[in-house]
């Protein structure tokens, strides 16, 4: 079975796609696979590896060890979002569309080769849940479309946190505008926002979220009820053994000795939730709050 871990970057979601991937029912696509593309490597050892490892400070996290099997940024046998491997073999677009990709940009060539790509990696896995995870846009609707029994965990975390922590990262692209940045021109309300908050980056990057919040909202909308799981991830951090056996059972999973003994390796440390505060000024904080104050409400926030 094919599931998702998406979220719009800086959410937690990487923090859960690598907790999930402890169970032993559990495969993936990892970062080895990734940066070595031409191979099209199907990960046949990726979980037995990657269990077997210490898990690395991630993000929002702070772990007991400091050793990793693999550092962040080279070859990781951990699991990873693998767009340069899908570009290659499922579709060119996959990692930088414009806009979210849904079940209508699904052609039946792409369909089948979808269809391979993530079959042939259950398969050469053995594994229950074969668990892709997705940041930015959400293309559930894409994926979807080829699998009809897709089960999507959508990690959510206050968006006036995930702008100040997108405004930190060497890969925002936003320092460009939105004219050049990855996704694509503000529709017109959205850019008449940035406009009028004199162009201010913080507010850019709320309105980011913002944007693909709304595309999350409709994703949702348009998938099986049943088969999609909202987690915030202030709630992971507040009680992180319930928030995952939550996902472990929508995913069908059971909390198993081994999986266990992988998520005890876990700390979980509550004080980051507001620390926008503190990095932002109070009229940067005020600015970003104004134009988030409908879809933070809508999120719970």
């Amino acid at each position: 079975m094919l599931s998702v871990v998406a979220g719009t970057g800086r959410c937690g979601s990487t923090l859960v796609q690598e907790l999930i991937a402890r169970h032993p029912g559990v495969g993936f696509v990892s970062g080895l696979d990734d940066k070595l593309s031409r191979l099209n490597l199907r990960g046949r050892f990726n979980g037995r590896l990657y269990r077997g490892s210490v898990p690395r400070p991630a993000g929002m996290t702070s772990l007991r060890h400091s050793r990793r099997l693999l550092e962040r940024g080279r070859l990781r046998v951990a699991p990873s979002e693998a767009y340069q491997l899908l570009d290659r073999q499922v579709l060119a677009g996959f990692s930088r569309p414009c806009r979210d990709l849904v079940a209508g940009d699904l052609t039946p060539f792409v369909a089948r080769r979808l269809r391979t790509f993530f079959d042939s990696r259950i398969e050469r896995q053995g594994c229950a849940v074969l668990l892709q995870h997705v940041t930015g846009w959400p293309r559930t609707g894409f994926l979807h479309a080829a699998y009809p029994d897709l089960r999507v965990v959508n990690v959510v975390r206050d968006g006036r946190a995930v702008a100040n922590s997108w405004l930190q990262m060497g890969w925002w692209d936003g320092w460009r505008g939105p004219d050049n940045w990855i996704y694509g021109p503000l529709p017109g309300d959205l850019r008449e926002e940035w406009e009028e908050s004199g162009r201010s980056f913080p507010v850019l990057a709320a309105l980011g979220w913002k944007m693909l919040m709304a595309s999350f909202g409709e994703a949702r909308a348009a998938h099986p009820a049943g088969l999609w799981l909202d987690v915030r991830y202030e709630d992971l951090i507040a009680d992180p053994r319930g928030q995952v056996a939550r996902t472990l059972d929508f995913l069908g999973l059971d909390w198993s000795p081994e999986f266990d003994r992988g998520f005890r390796r876990y700390e979980f440390h509550v004080g980051r939730e507001a620390a926008y505060r503190d990095e932002l000024t109070p009229e940067q904080v005020a600015a970003v709050e104004r134009v988030l104050e409908k879809p933070l409400a809508e999120w719970g926030y």
